[in-house]
């Protein structure tokens, strides 16, 4: 760790954080501002103001990686008027890209990777006395995983990561590419991080890994995510526990069980399946059949009927039929999920779908996009009517995105909730009765009790 004696005559900075892609990156974003605190930088909002840019990224589609570099050109723009303020590139493109992100833009002041962002204070440093670039890639997770400072961007619902990499090989994924095989961190020390939490008042926590469902696999003795969710429940504090984002394989029993049966375990499962057509999903080397989904989904629903499941899919993948397309729109139909996320196939680096002769036109990919689209609203609207009437438990986040006089929260299965209501609810749980619903979230009238966050 950089020792903060070496910083120069200006002691306290300013540095912005801009993250592209998963909750993984945002909760390694929360970890770059605690890093970077000890060495005397303060977290601004405002990227005029600050004194380090760094830009968090996504690598898991083209258009993530185009969106990267149209942000570092902007900034070199900035850093033409004031030559003093430095920029990093970190996450997932810089994990692939390296040192080449100095070829196409060689002002970028430091470049990391992954699995070194324990390293970040001393490259920071590093690149500010000596006035050059600084670019440090490795390949693998340290032997001990470090535990690192955090600055959280919330103070009452805290992302806590569990497991970092993915050991599955999908042959349209770059994942495993660029973020290792998989790793868990003990239950202890999680256990430690998630006391700490509810000591501070937060209510909620939210177990992240690139393959969740695969926590404690690697531990010995081996445990499994159930388990883990079983001895958190012993901090009464703790409301609400979610996790995010699994393999339909590693969903094991036990962890359906524990959700069940843990009163704070969130009744919300995000189960991707990606294809709905066995065929696709042997040449995307998922490792199951569609069949063996639906019976996953049956014995999620038996256990908790109430539980919302939301998916991933993708459409135009190498070599995908019409009817293949048209396999996965009538899965979407027949399990009724509550959401999807969905996009079109977009060929990445070190993928062996990538080099694959059979790539469908943009076209084609995305009017099959825009199809599907339509589907999963539909299909989303008609389940979220099932809520009008009811009366939700609500964790309020703040202003409504797409309404500021207005608040917003989530329900306990994820739902998106708009009501009426004072800025001072923000942290808190409220119950709010749901009056109207459209695909993407519900509005509703707040209710008389209220359940302070702290």
């Amino acid at each position: 760790m950089a020792d903060s004696s070496t910083l120069n005559e200006k002691s306290t900075r300013r540095v912005f954080v801009e993250t592209f892609g998963c909750q993984m990156n945002k909760a390694d974003s929360e970890n770059m501002l605690g890093l970077l605190s000890e060495i005397g930088y303060e977290h601004t909002l405002d990227s005029k103001e600050a004194d380090l840019l760094i830009l968090n990224t996504c690598a898991i589609r083209e258009g993530a990686e185009d969106k990267v570099f149209s942000y570092l050109g902007a900034w070199g723009k900035q850093k033409r008027k004031r030559p003093e303020m430095m920029i990093a590139v970190g996450g997932c493109v810089a994990q692939e890209k390296g040192a080449s992100i100095l070829t196409r833009m060689p002002y970028i002041d430091v470049v990391f990777g992954t699995h070194n962002l324990h390293r970040l204070p001393d490259l920071v440093l590093k690149a500010r006395s000596e006035k050059t670039s600084v670019v440090e890639i490795v390949q693998e997770l340290p032997e001990d995983l470090p535990e690192l400072p955090v600055i959280r961007q919330s103070d009452f619902s805290a992302w806590v990561s569990v497991i970092y990499g993915c050991d599955y090989n999908c042959t349209y994924c770059i994942v495993p590419y660029v973020r290792g095989r998989e790793k868990s961190r003990t239950a202890e020390v999680i256990e430690k991080e998630i006391e700490e939490l509810t000591q501070a008042g937060y209510l909620e926590v939210t177990l992240l890994g690139q393959n969740v469902t695969a926590y404690g696999h690697d531990l010995d003795p081996k445990i499994h995510l159930g388990d883990l969710i079983r001895r958190l429940e012993k901090f009464e504090k703790l409301k609400r526990i979610r996790f995010l984002t699994g393999h339909p394989r590693d969903l094991q029993d036990g962890i359906i069980d524990a959700v069940h049966e843990v009163e704070s375990a969130c009744e919300y499962f995000h189960i991707p399946i990606q294809a709905g057509n066995d065929r696709t999903l042997r040449r995307m080397a998922r490792g199951y059949q569609v069949d063996f989904y639906k019976r996953l989904i049956e014995k999620v629903r038996n256990k908790i009927p109430e539980a919302s499941i939301t998916s991933d899919l993708i459409v135009g993948f190498p070599g995908e039929t019409e009817q293949e397309f048209m396999d996965t729109v009538n899965l979407v139909e027949e399990i009724q999920f509550d959401a999807c996320n969905t996009a079109a196939y977009s060929p990445r680096p070190h993928t062996h779908s990538a080099a694959w002769a059979d790539q469908l036109p943009e076209h084609e990919k995305y009017e099959r996009l825009r199809f599907l689209n339509s589907v999963v609203g539909e299909v989303s609207h008609r389940i979220n009517r099932r809520y009008v009437g009811r009366r939700e438990e609500v964790l309020v986040e703040g202003e409504s995105q797409r309404d500021e006089t207005r608040l917003s929260g989530r329900t306990r299965t994820n739902k998106i909730v708009n009501f009426e209501g004072d800025k001072s609810l923000k942290g808190k749980l409220v119950d709010v009765e749901i009056q109207s619903a459209n695909p993407w979230a519900l509005r509703g009238s707040l209710c008389s009790s209220v359940v302070p966050a702290k």
